[in-house]
């Protein structure tokens, strides 16, 4: 992690450390996550920052203890992150950390998805949330034209995603992707497949398909 983001590493162990006691303590991370918080989660997790473009808006829907939104405000201090978490105890939590870690590009936002505001961000992201097509409902509507929305998925991303082509291109989605980032550094890559969102939702027709 030092190698990678060396100015971010000493507020990445902060945070590390406030997962592994806070967090496991209010049940937000499991006990045995705990020996591969960098790796399976810090790191796994900073790398989703190579496909946003710089100075943007994003909104991390669903961002729990703040994983992917908390490492993406620290690695990368000109976006603009909104996390945003429906339950109390989350965000009780969320807040505590932005205060703790310094966080000022971050702000918690008590909501859910989809009664947040729609095209207001540049990206939105996501990890573990939902399926691919149920959460692309919440998100795509909250991306602006031409903004992307990045989820970060396990090993069946291309199945998943394959099955979701109808329920995309019925909101309005340009073009999709599966990305492999981190294969030279981490023992297991992080998957995220990437949406670029087009206008609302006006039926199918003259959609492009990403390979």
């Amino acid at each position: 992690m030092e190698e990678l983001y060396p100015r971010a590493a000493g507020r990445l162990g902060a945070y590390a450390e406030l997962l592994a006691t806070e967090g496991t303590l209010r049940g937000l991370i499991g006990p045995r996550e705990v020996p591969r918080l960098w790796e399976r989660h810090l790191l796994n997790c900073a790398l989703l920052e190579r496909l946003i473009p710089e100075e943007a808006t994003v909104a991390d829907v669903g961002t729990g203890a703040g994983l992917p939104g908390i490492v993406l405000a620290i690695v990368r201090p000109d976006l603009q992150v909104s996390l945003v978490e429906p339950l109390l105890r989350r965000t009780t939590f969320l807040q505590e950390a932005v205060e703790q870690l310094d966080c000022t590009n971050a702000e918690v936002v008590r909501s859910r998805a989809e009664d947040l505001a729609p095209a207001s961000f540049d990206v939105v992201t996501s990890r573990a949330v939902a399926p691919l097509g149920k959460l692309a409902g919440w998100c795509l509507p909250l991306c602006a034209e031409g903004g992307l929305m990045l989820a970060m998925k396990g090993s069946s991303a291309e199945e998943e995603l394959a099955g979701s082509e109808r329920e995309l291109e019925a909101l309005g989605a340009e073009e999709w992707h599966v990305h492999q980032l981190g294969v030279d550094e981490l023992a297991q890559p992080t998957t995220v497949v990437s949406i670029v969102a087009g206008r609302a939702a006006r039926g199918s027709q003259h959609r492009r398909r990403g390979r």
